[in-house]
């Protein structure tokens, strides 16, 4: 069974890049048994639409937008159920991940594929990292997934010389280009 681990949304709004952090940090702390592909989705949108057709099993690790939900809430929604659920999409890249489904669906070859989300507190402010809320309960959220990937016969263990959250935090908060500086 082909399964990929897709982090999906936008590291430099707060809690939106959740999904971007716990695919890392899956990546850094963990190997798995079996056929796992770990994918940094960011934003790529409609670019993902390849694993959602390819794989077997896709776990799409996001932000959910849930209104009446406290803020670190999780949820594990099986695809089928988010076709044509509007309610979920409240962000551009929720909006582009039911659609690509429905499209996936139309064409017959939607993947078995789970969205492990968690409300966010703050997906609003321009900054790196998680508010506190998303970090107490971002251990549960990974939790989560790798009991999504138990339930594939997936195999794990931990790495011996993982990445904490925070390092795994400050590798995106770190500018990848050389600034600007006047002489």
């Amino acid at each position: 069974m082909r399964i990929a681990v897709v982090g999906a949304g936008t590291v430099i709004f707060r809690d939106e890049g959740v999904g971007v952090y716990a695919q890392r940090y899956l990546q850094e702390n963990y190997e798995f048994d079996g056929n796992v592909t770990l994918v940094d989705g960011g934003v790529l949108g409609f670019q993902l639409m390849t694993y959602y057709t390819d794989y077997d099993k896709v776990i799409i690790l996001d932000t959910i937008t849930m209104k009446n939900e406290a803020p670190g809430t999780l949820f594990n929604i099986p695809g089928e159920e988010l076709l044509g659920l509007g309610s979920y999409k409240q962000t551009a890249h929720e909006v582009e991940i039911v659609e690509m489904l429905e499209i996936a669906a139309l064409n017959g070859n939607l993947s078995d594929v789970h969205i492990i989300g968690i409300v966010p507190e703050d997906i609003l402010s321009v900054k790196a990292g998680l508010s506190e809320t998303l970090k107490k309960a971002f251990f549960d959220f990974i939790a989560e997934a790798l009991r999504e990937l138990e339930r594939s016969g997936v195999t794990y263990r931990e790495k011996r010389s993982g990445m904490p959250l925070n390092e795994v935090i400050s590798c995106y908060a770190e500018p990848t280009a050389p600034r600007f500086v006047p002489q």
